[in-house]
């Protein structure tokens, strides 16, 4: 089952074009997570690559280690770490360490790794990357747990007798996520783990209805290993601009979207597997992209979710830079306003609250005004009529000559 408070948050790979100045990129991605935190979002996922030109992020420790200094709620997530890249002692060391310089605001997110260019630079064959990442998490387990030394031999790395400095701060660990994108071996990982599964898939071309089938292979997979997977620990990742009205959404994120997709996911990324020729409109269609007003958006999650059979447990949104600043902040500002709250949770007692008082105003009221024309007669003054109006901004036209 779902849970009834969603979390949201946002996946910043990032994706900043090509003549940007890198330094001022990277310094708009932290001061966008500590807008966030102050919006009350839940998370922030931040990517590792190493090449192509536009995600320049190549380590998310060392922003996650900045960030959480400056920021006072949000969790911090790797989003994700390519585990075929790194010793999984190094792996599981690091973010033992965030887990304790963050007081358990951290995330541990896993994937193969996403530009096929990262790894022929590392002399990493494609064949390969599946395979090495799940052998590295299952080495991450077993550290993880500190229950007894890991002895561990592959064709890329050795555990001998390999065990942590320090046991996780969280109890009895931090999150450890899996992502998934285009084949079936993420929700495989995740469920051979029994860990969390972040679906990038979602917000491809048909991702959407592929989520179920998706959740059920890692259940399916999760029961033959002993595990158990919690919808609470799934998140979708999918592509959002909200604006005060839908043209106005569109208008401003138009230019921008193609921008991205001729110059990087085009010509220089060759569109990738399940990329759409034209993704803004194939992904409204869809449901996989939510571009519109608060109304839209929140119509669109729960379409979005009706494709889980079920529910999630979050969504993340990915991180873009389609409008100008301005409007990127305020449809972040937006969407915490009007739409977070609406799968939160928090607006039912607000509501019934409000409708209460309505519906029993005039046995409420009736005593006060009985209660305002004795204070008129106690300092021997004629009470004047009370309307509601008046009752309800506090005016009262006083008698004549007073």
């Amino acid at each position: 089952m779902a849970p009834r408070r969603m979390r949201f948050g946002i996946f910043l790979a990032p994706f900043h074009r090509v003549g940007d100045n890198p330094t001022l990129a990277m310094d708009r991605d932290g001061a966008l997570i500590q807008w966030l935190d102050s919006l009350g979002y839940d998370e922030a996922w931040i990517g590792e690559h190493h090449s192509a030109g536009w995600e320049l992020i190549a380590s998310p420790e060392i922003m996650i280690a900045s960030l959480a200094e400056k920021t006072k709620h949000i969790t911090l997530a790797s989003g994700v770490t390519s585990l075929p890249y790194h010793h999984p002692l190094l792996v599981a060391q690091r973010f033992v360490q965030l887990d304790h310089m963050t007081k358990g605001r951290v995330i541990l997110g896993c994937g193969p790794g996403a530009l096929v260019s990262d790894a022929y630079m590392m002399g990493i064959d494609p064949a390969h990357q599946r395979r090495r990442m799940d052998e590295s998490l299952t080495a991450i387990m077993k550290l993880l747990a500190c229950e007894e030394p890991v002895t561990m031999q592959t064709d890329w790395f050795t555990l001998r007798e390999a065990r942590l400095h320090m046991a996780p701060w969280s109890e009895p660990r931090f999150p450890v996520t899996v992502a998934s994108s285009t084949t079936p071996s993420g929700a495989l990982a995740a469920g051979k783990h029994g860990v969390g599964l972040l679906s990038l898939g979602a917000g491809l071309h048909g991702g959407p209805k592929m989520l179920a089938e998706q959740w059920r292979m890692a259940e399916a997979e999760a029961a033959k290993h002993g595990k158990t997977m919690d919808r609470k620990n799934w998140r979708l990742v999918v592509n959002m601009h909200c604006a005060e009205d839908d043209e106005r959404a569109l208008r401003e994120v138009r230019h921008g979207e193609a921008l991205e997709t001729l110059t990087y996911f085009s010509e220089t990324l060759g569109r990738p597997p399940m990329r759409s020729e034209d993704p803004l409109r194939d992904g409204l269609a869809q449901g996989s992209t939510l571009v519109g007003s608060p109304e839209t958006i929140a119509k669109g999650i729960e379409r979005l979710l009706s494709f889980t059979d079920g529910g999630t447990g979050g969504i993340l949104f990915r991180a873009h830079e389609w409008a100008d600043r301005e409007a990127t902040w305020r449809s972040f500002e937006l969407f915490a306003r009007w739409v977070m709250p609406r799968f939160q949770g928090s607006l039912a007692m607000p509501q019934q609250s409000r409708d209460w008082v309505s519906a029993n105003r005039e046995t409420i009221l009736a005593p006060n005004i009985a209660a305002l024309k004795q204070a008129f007669k106690d300092a021997g003054q004629e009470a004047p009529e009370f309307s509601r109006l008046q009752l309800h901004t506090g005016k009262v036209d006083m008698p004549a000559g007073e």
